[in-house]
Formats: C-alpha cells, structure tokens, sequence
C-alpha cells in the first residue's frame, strides 16, 4: 500500500504526520511520500488603482519568495524527521501550485491508495468544520482519503 501524507506545518497537520506514522507503522505500507505544496500567490490592493513595481521592488520580491520556499522545505525536513523517529523511510516531494489540485494530481502520479491530511492548516478558518483544502481534497483524489482532527 503506498501512502501520501500531507503537510503545511500547521498543527493540525502535525496530527496526521503522527497519524499517519502510526498508521504506517503498523500496517502494510510499502511507501510513504510527504507532499507540501507551496501556492505563490501574491495579493495587493486594487481599488481601481494601478501600481508600478519598479524592478527593485521585483528583485526584493523574488529574494522573499526564495525564502519563503526554503522556509517551506523546512517543514518537509521537520515532518521527515517525525517518520524517521519510527523508523519509516519516507519520500519527501514539493510542489507549488494550488494545494488542493495538486495533492490530488500528486496523489494520482505516486499512486497512492491513502492521502493523510489534517482537518485544517494554516490557511483554515477556526468556524469551518473542515478546512477548504481538505475538502477539496476530499473531493478531487481517486482514492480514500483520512482527515485527522
């Protein structure tokens, strides 16, 4: 059985790290990939205003931007480190795109038979029941699917 669990650092998906280690663990898997997908996205206020952005402005965007990826990747050492702890060996994959189309798009090309993703992530509203990625989730993969609370 091939797993994929994912993670944003949050603390709900810290959960369903140790979920799924447990679960993997214990059961017949055969592999495991963590996939944290990074959306770039950059928002600035509009209201029919129209803003130039010099190319030094750009260069310290791009400078953020590199940072924040390596900031990202951490989170996938931090998780692998959480499955080496029990001795599971792990894939770790980075994607950048929208979350939850590209965890489904990951879960289809790893072949997995189980996506892991916590309820909420960092992202999430505390009123939702279920965060908007999860349930997307939820709704794009092929295959069964736990959320962790």
């Amino acid at each position: 059985m091939k797993m994929l669990v994912c993670t944003d650092g949050s603390k709900q998906s810290l959960k369903a790290i140790d979920a799924a280690a447990v679960i993997a663990a214990g059961c017949n898997i055969h592999e495991v990939s963590i996939v944290h997908v990074y959306e770039n996205t950059l928002i600035l206020p509009f209201w029919g205003e129209v803003y130039h952005v010099s190319k030094e402005d750009s260069e310290r965007f791009m400078e953020l931007e590199e940072r924040e990826k390596e900031k990202r990747k951490e989170v996938l050492s931090e998780a692998e480190k959480l499955f080496n702890q029990k001795n599971i060996k792990v894939k770790k994959i980075f994607k950048e795109g929208h979350p939850a189309l590209t965890i489904a798009k990951t879960a289809a090309e790893e072949g997995a038979e189980l996506v892991v993703i916590g309820s909420r992530g960092l992202g999430g509203l505390k009123k939702l029941i279920l965060g908007s990625v999860s349930n997307a989730v939820v709704q794009e993969v092929k295959c069964n699917v736990l959320i962790v609370k």
